[in-house]
């Protein structure tokens, strides 16, 4: 009896101490823990900060466009996140291994994105970082046109359509990073994994990108291997 008790107790430490190293980014009240890059609000005055906390979510109103991003830098993690357009559907996307600031377009911090646009969810985009998939003609076009800069072909299209749910309901997405690879779930269905990542680590940022998008959980958790 002793022993059935001791087990049990080693299990609840087990579990408890693994629930513990999940992290929320967003502590629900405020952007603690993050800055804004939008080059707008260098030069104007007026322009009004796209990134805000309404009743207790994370929103990204869409317009000036820019970016959120984590103080701190991450790596060999699982991220959670739980979005949904907020009217009108479009585009927005979380940014991984996010590292130098502005580097495409003047806008863009140099990362992989791990795509949320409508309809094209777990698409990843180079921005100036590079991965490699399955399948790399195929999904990103002539090998001759491939390219992390401006007018390169970036973008690498997901392995599935018709992930997401009806808009205005929540989406999950799960993106895990390990070393140099990176592997995507949408609404739990498996949509991309990238290897031969050029960044294992970096902070991780959210698109402000022309639609109103709200984001209710950003969790975090260490992992130690991908999941299969």
């Amino acid at each position: 009896m002793k022993k059935v008790v001791i087990s049990i107790f080693i299990l609840a430490v087990i579990a408890v101490t693994t629930n513990a190293q999940t992290r929320s980014l967003f502590n629900g009240k405020d952007l603690t823990g993050w800055h804004v890059d939008v080059p707008e609000m260098d030069t104007n005055s007026a322009a009004r900060n796209p990134f805000i906390v309404r009743n207790g979510l994370l929103v990204s109103l869409g317009t000036p466009n820019g970016h959120l991003i984590t103080d701190s830098v991450f790596e060999n993690y699982r991220l959670h996140a739980e979005y949904r357009f907020a009217g009108t559907p479009g585009n927005c996307g979380v940014l991984l291994h996010a590292s130098t600031p502005r580097a495409l377009y003047k806008m863009f911090p140099k990362s992989i994105e791990a795509q949320m646009m409508h309809e094209n969810a777990g698409d990843f985009w180079c921005i100036v970082e590079d991965i490699t998939v399955p399948g790399m003609e195929k999904r990103r076009g002539p090998k001759a046109e491939w390219g992390i800069t401006e007018g390169k072909q970036r973008r690498i299209l997901n392995l599935t359509d018709g992930s997401e749910k009806p808009v205005g309901e929540w989406n999950t997405m799960v993106m895990e990073c390990f070393k140099d690879s990176i592997k995507i779930w949408v609404n739990g269905t498996f949509v991309n994994l990238g290897y031969n990542c050029t960044a294992s680590k970096g902070q991780i940022a959210v698109q402000a990108e022309g639609s109103e998008v709200e984001f209710r959980k950003l969790e975090l958790t260490p992992i130690t291997q991908l999941s299969k």
